[in-house]
């Protein structure tokens, strides 16, 4: 766009300059967070400032800076580039030391970063349902922690894009966990399930806001893991994220979901997640 964020300054995108030996860079040694923006405001902030902070702790990184200094500073990110709707990516590292497996000492400060990009919302697939294939989940086992190390599910994404498919639905000896950078729901007999927040999956912000959007429009939910099988054989099959919101699947490796007709329920979470999206300052006048 224009303008990074970087350490705690705004600067021009070709001031920052990252170490070779940043721990990012050699060892995935960071977490991060992307923000979805509407109309130039943040959606959730403070949820995922909170699990940013989490994260950044269950790794024994201390973030240098107070949880609302750092949301003063995404929101003046967002105003200098001008950003209306689209992504707010940050990450922190451990920081710049000398390549050793063992953390630096307390000499070594984080490096935090953060940058934005215009992008519209995914409507069309929203609106028209995407497919998906089932591959098992070979990532680490402490998938709650939102870490820079992401190369199970780039290869899982990569091998789902290659089979003409939007997302991967991974899963762990026949069990459903998540998508390779989404949740994943099903609705079968009226009742939403998706799998519950442990180490296995991300706890997706998107996927809290749409358990409230559930409970809103009275759909019972069970946090409750279903299989690969029990999958196919869902009355509606969608996966969530910050930038795919609620998006439908149809198809799963050749198998209709639902005669690959987005559902009702799936419709009525849809719009009762839109309502809750920032609207313009001036929308009413």
């Amino acid at each position: 766009m224009g303008y990074t964020l970087w350490n705690d300054k705004l600067v021009n995108d070709d001031e920052v300059i990252i170490d070779k030996e940043d721990r990012g860079y050699q060892f995935g040694d960071g977490v991060y967070e992307v923000v979805k923006v509407y109309n130039g405001e943040m959606f959730t902030a403070q949820e995922h400032i909170d699990r940013f902070y989490l994260s950044a702790e269950k790794i024994k990184i201390t973030i240098p800076y107070t949880k609302d200094k750092l949301i003063k500073l995404l929101h003046e990110l967002i105003e200098i580039n001008n950003l209306n709707t689209g992504n707010l990516y940050f990450q922190i590292t451990r920081g710049t030391s000398p390549r050793n497996h063992l953390f630096p000492g307390d000499d070594v400060l984080p490096v935090l970063t953060g940058n934005v990009k215009e992008a519209p919302r995914s409507v069309e697939n929203m609106q028209n349902g995407v497919k998906a294939t089932i591959l098992e989940d070979i990532r680490w086992l402490r998938c709650d922690i939102k870490s820079l190390n992401l190369l199970g599910a780039v290869l899982a994404k990569q091998e789902a894009h290659d089979k003409g498919c939007y997302e991967a639905i991974l899963h762990r000896d026949g069990t459903i966990t998540e998508g390779s950078s989404t949740n994943v729901f099903g609705i079968k007999d009226g009742v939403l399930y998706t799998h519950p927040a442990n180490n296995l999956i991300l706890s997706g912000i998107t996927r809290g806001v749409i358990l409230t959007c559930a409970k809103e429009i009275g759909l019972p939910v069970k946090e409750e893991a279903f299989t690969t099988e029990q999958a196919l054989k869902m009355d509606e099959l969608f996966v969530s994220s910050t930038t795919s919101e609620i998006t439908p699947v149809l198809e799963v490796d050749g198998v209709k979901i639902n005669g690959s007709v987005i559902g009702e329920w799936t419709r009525k979470l849809q719009e009762q997640f839109t309502t809750k999206i920032p609207q313009p300052l001036h929308a009413n006048k």
